[in-house]
Formats: structure tokens, C-alpha cells, sequence
């Protein structure tokens, strides 16, 4: 029986196989797994840094929020009561808006009062205060001025993407909340230039003022509303 030699594979030719390279099927084949990889890639930098700008968005938005209702308890705080103001309209509400009388306290300085209103003009809320004055004739002018001009009255932006804005009060007589606006138009009478405290001729047979205001604000892009109730005159 004869025996064959070993089979044995020259340098040459291992030279020849390894210098042969890859086919164009195996080019594409890697490329378009290269391509893949580089998609996913893209779209997961992409969705992070979408997810992060709309976290940077709410976050500025619940900030924006934040100071918008503490500037709020300040003023709602400071409406004064009947020793200051007398029978004067102090607070009124209506359709997306509110407007109050409130105390400025200065330092080394007698208090003053100013007219305070809120409201929402093409989705952004609004503030805007009056000159401070320690004379009440000026201080009616003031408040028919923001009633009537309400349009041109320079107000401060303080928060953008708000759709809305919804008031409710809480009247101490039983009916607990009810309509801002009924509750705080019920009170004082517009009468020709000026107010007059309600009476049972208005059809007002109680006309106890709100101790409580509920301040609820509707977001852009967002299905849930911001509550917050705020005490009126506290301070």
C-alpha cells in the first residue's frame, strides 16, 4: 500500500487568497449593515435630544408657572379691606380676567394702592399694575382706566402657552364656589362714572365679598390644568 504525501499549501498561495480581498457582495453586505447601525444611531441621538428639548420646554414653562403664581399671592395677599378702601371695588373678575386693588408697601414710606390686573391675550398671560397713589379719587380713575382701555394698557408678559384661564371664588354664605365673576360683580354695581356697594334692589340679597379666589390655567400641549387657590386680603 503506498502512502501519498502530505498535502501542503505554498506561501505563494496563501499570498494568492489573502490578496484576493473581498467581493462586491461582501463590500455591500458590510455597508449596508455600516448604513443600519449609523440610522440607528442617528434616531436614538435624534429622540434624545427631542426628549431633552421638550424637558428643557416644560421645565421653563413649570418655572414660568411657579413665578406667575407667586407674583399672584402677593397681589390677591395685599387686596386691603373696607377700612381702606371703603365701598371701593377691590376685586373683579370676568372671562379669562381679573383685576384687584392692592397695598404697596415702601420703605420709609406711607402704604399706597395700585390697580392689578390679569389676564390672557393671544395665549400669554398678562400683568399689569397702575402708578401707586395714596388718593382715591386718583385710584377710581385708575380702575375705570383699566376697565375701559383695557386694550391699551401696558401690560407685562409673564407666561406664554397658556390657552386659558378659569376663575372661581369662595363666598362664605353657603354657596362655597361658584363663578368668579358672579360672585365679585354681585358685590359692587357699576353706576354711570363710578361703583356703589350692591343692595337687595340689584338682586343681591347677600353681598358678602370672596375670601378665597381659584385660579386654574389651561396649558398648550398639555391635557391636565395648573390649579391654585389663593386667599384674599391675608396679609
Amino acid at each position: 500500500m503506498k502512502h501519498r504525501p502530505p498535502r501542503t499549501v505554498s506561501r505563494n498561495a496563501v499570498q494568492t487568497g489573502f490578496e484576493r480581498g473581498f467581493t462586491f457582495i461582501e463590500l455591500m453586505v458590510a455597508i449596508t449593515i455600516l448604513a443600519g447601525i449609523a440610522v440607528l444611531g442617528w434616531r436614538g441621538l435624534d429622540s434624545i435630544t427631542r426628549a431633552r428639548i421638550a424637558l428643557n420646554e416644560d421645565m421653563d414653562q413649570a418655572r414660568g408657572m411657579h413665578l406667575s403664581f407667586a407674583q399672584m399671592q402677593i397681589d390677591f395677599e395685599r387686596i386691603p379691606g373696607t377700612a381702606t378702601m371703603g365701598e371701593r371695588p377691590r376685586l373683579l373678575a370676568g372671562a379669562e380676567h381679573v383685576m384687584l386693588v392692592r397695598t404697596v408697601f415702601g420703605e420709609n414710606q406711607p402704604t399706597h394702592l395700585q390697580v392689578v390686573a390679569y389676564r390672557i391675550r393671544n395665549g400669554v398671560l398678562m400683568r399689569y399694575e397702575s402708578m401707586a397713589t395714596r388718593d382715591l379719587n386718583v385710584l377710581d380713575a385708575l380702575w375705570n382706566a383699566a376697565i375701559d382701555d383695557a386694550d391699551r394698557l401696558p401690560e407685562v408678559a409673564l407666561q406664554a402657552g397658556v390657552d386659558s384661564m378659569t376663575l372661581r371664588a369662595w363666598v362664605n354664605d353657603g354657596a362655597e364656589w361658584r363663578d368668579a365673576s358672579e360672585a365679585t360683580e354681585r358685590v359692587m354695581i357699576r353706576d354711570g362714572d363710578g361703583w356703589r356697594p350692591a343692595g337687595p334692589d340689584d338682586g343681591a340679597a347677600n353681598t358678602a365679598g370672596p375670601s378665597g379666589l381659584e385660579v386654574v390655567l389651561q396649558l398648550q400641549r398639555h391635557n391636565a390644568n395648573v390649579t391654585k387657590v389663593f386667599i384674599l386680603g391675608a396679609a
